[in-house]
């Protein structure tokens, strides 16, 4: 039987997911500028909102929010998964929305069913602090394969059937969510040469863009200021609660 507690419920069991984490993204992923700065607030100031699905003792997934405010337009959208962190952190009035951080199902119960499960569960959440709307700036899975196509052609590809492409977004619009707006630059991600090299397992020579594993769009390297910068580019959805 499965069970779901938030951080504020069973912050032991919080604690324990955040070290797994690492077994779902690859290794660059966890130095954004942003999110790496404040990720560890997330617990601490939104503990309602941080929730893990377990099995016993074992942890299967975990999911991240944080609540802000949204005017309901496309143009109202925050600029990315980072913006809408920054704009959770310091929102004074009341929220009507949250966003989606993360959904993290570790490896090994990956392909089970779960995403949608913890979708659900998502929104319960949501409807339980009085919120309008779910939404998420999604990493679409497969778009790491295709690195050099822009975000806004990735999006718009479908299957035969009308759904998207990209198996990720396909979880979100059969679970009712609504693909609103690509974002090109959402999370950035600088570090030193040396870093990125022991981040992607890569030599990067001389200065210029290259493609590296699982990124999802190329890697700027410039060598005389010993910079690597990178900006993940995400979807904007929208899931009515």
């Amino acid at each position: 039987m499965t069970e779901v507690f938030t951080a504020a419920e069973r912050p032991e069991l919080d604690r324990r997911a955040d070290v797994l984490s690492a077994e779902v993204w690859p290794e660059y992923n966890l130095h954004g500028d942003v999110l790496g700065a404040h990720w560890r607030e997330l617990a601490e100031r939104f503990p309602e909102l941080q929730f893990v699905l377990v099995e016993g003792d074992e942890i299967l997934a975990q999911g991240h929010m944080i609540t802000f405010r949204w005017d309901g337009t496309i143009d109202g959208l925050p600029a990315g998964i980072d913006d809408v962190l920054l704009q959770g952190l310091a929102l004074q009035e009341p929220p009507n929305a949250a966003s989606a951080l993360a959904i993290e199902v570790l490896p090994q119960h990956q392909s089970s069913g779960l995403a949608p499960r913890m979708l659900e569960e998502m929104r319960a959440l949501c409807a339980a602090h009085g919120l309008d709307d779910l939404l998420a700036p999604l990493r679409p899975s497969w778009k790491e394969r295709y690195p050099l196509t822009p975000i806004e052609r990735y999006t718009a590809w479908t299957r035969e059937d009308g759904l998207p492409f990209d198996p990720w977004l396909r979880v979100h619009v059969r679970a009712g969510g609504e693909i609103l707006k690509p974002i090109e630059e959402s999370m950035r991600i600088t570090g030193t040469v040396a870093e990125w090299e022991e981040w992607t397992g890569m030599a990067f020579p001389e200065s210029g863009s290259y493609v590296f594993p699982q990124g999802l769009a190329p890697l700027e390297v410039d060598r005389e200021a010993d910079l690597g910068a990178y900006w993940e580019p995400n979807v904007w959805v929208r899931h009515r609660v």
